[in-house]
């Protein structure tokens, strides 16, 4: 017979782990760039901005030797060995990396490297390019770097309605890589029912991993009482996956890690979902998992909605260190 700490609630009956979850190709290699850089270079290694958003992740590279600045000012030597993050800088901060003699090791997630491109190429061919994504998130300030003077933000549909281009037939749009698939599609609509001749990328800028992993809280929800998202304040893509949920019907949260579940959440409820953002380890949602476990649950499924198979490579820099002969 189960017994339980007095004013704690019963444990759910059953957990669902959404699947995929976690960790992406981008961030996984955006983190294993700044191990391999301390490997190879030893502490402290720089890092512009949080290499992904996740505290846990962070505070774990930071007790390894990677110092986390906002900019590259005087508190990053010159000639440090230096890593910008997952979601991309403009062109201004690698002129100033390398007016400072900084090595640098770029980071930056393939996907979002594609969006940069794509606004290079629109703007060297005289569009306005509307920029959907959420003002001062680093992957905007990065894209909208690429060709400031052709870009202009919209975060909702009103924004579109607001809109005043130069030439209405000379438009495209690209858009952040983590944002709600509903909610862009939505905007996209609203942008070609205003300037029906706007053009855009060859494929969806919104990268695979936040897109499965919404589609598979939206197949999960409907079967839970609780979501539980692992992710970070910061994490655009985590944030997401909470508006999902509750899109759904489900009541969702967003944590860092177990010990942020109140007791309050888990009145009455018998069946918790539970996934985790692109940048939140596997650990955290198996610590969770512990959590229920210790509370007297049973029941762990997992809840596969599509198979991940996409890797990339270490950025160069790293790939040539590794493969140079040691001294």
């Amino acid at each position: 017979m189960r017994s339980y700490t007095a004013g704690m609630v019963p444990a759910p009956e059953k957990l669902l782990l959404a699947a995929p979850r976690g960790y992406c190709a981008g961030v996984d290699r955006a983190v294993q760039t700044v191990e391999r850089a301390l490997e190879l270079y030893g502490a402290p290694v720089y890092v512009r901005k949080e290499i992904v958003h996740n505290k846990h992740v962070v505070e774990q590279l930071r007790e390894r030797g990677a110092v986390f600045v906002d900019e590259l000012d005087d508190t990053v030597p010159e000639g440090a060995v230096t890593v910008f993050s997952a979601h991309g800088v403009s062109p201004a901060v690698h002129a100033d990396a390398s007016e400072r003699g900084l090595q640098t090791i770029d980071a930056t997630c393939p996907l979002v490297t594609k969006v940069h491109r794509e606004a290079l190429k629109f703007a060297s061919e005289g569009y306005t390019i509307v920029l959907i994504g959420h003002h001062g998130h680093e992957e905007v300030e990065g894209t909208m770097g690429e060709a400031p003077e052709h870009i202009v933000l919209v975060e909702t549909e009103a924004d579109v309605d607001a809109l005043d281009v130069p030439n209405p037939d000379k438009l495209a749009y690209i858009s952040q890589t983590t944002l709600s698939v509903d909610e862009t599609r939505a905007i996209i609509n609203r942008l070609r029912e205003r300037f029906p001749n706007i053009t855009g990328p060859r494929t969806d800028d919104i990268c695979y991993a936040t897109t499965n992993r919404q589609a598979a809280v939206k197949q999960m929800a409907p079967l839970c009482d609780l979501v539980l998202v692992i992710g970070s304040r910061n994490s655009s893509n985590s944030n997401r996956l909470v508006e999902v949920a509750r899109e759904l019907g489900a009541e969702s949260h967003l944590i860092d890690n177990e010990a942020q579940v109140e007791e309050g959440w888990l009145r009455d409820k018998r069946v918790v979902g539970i996934t985790s953002g692109a940048s939140a380890p596997e650990e955290l949602v198996q610590r969770l998992v512990a959590f229920f476990r210790d509370r007297g649950t049973e029941t762990v499924e997992e809840f596969q909605v599509v198979q991940e198979d996409v890797r990339f490579m270490l950025p160069k820099a790293i790939r040539q260190a590794l493969a140079a002969p040691s001294a």
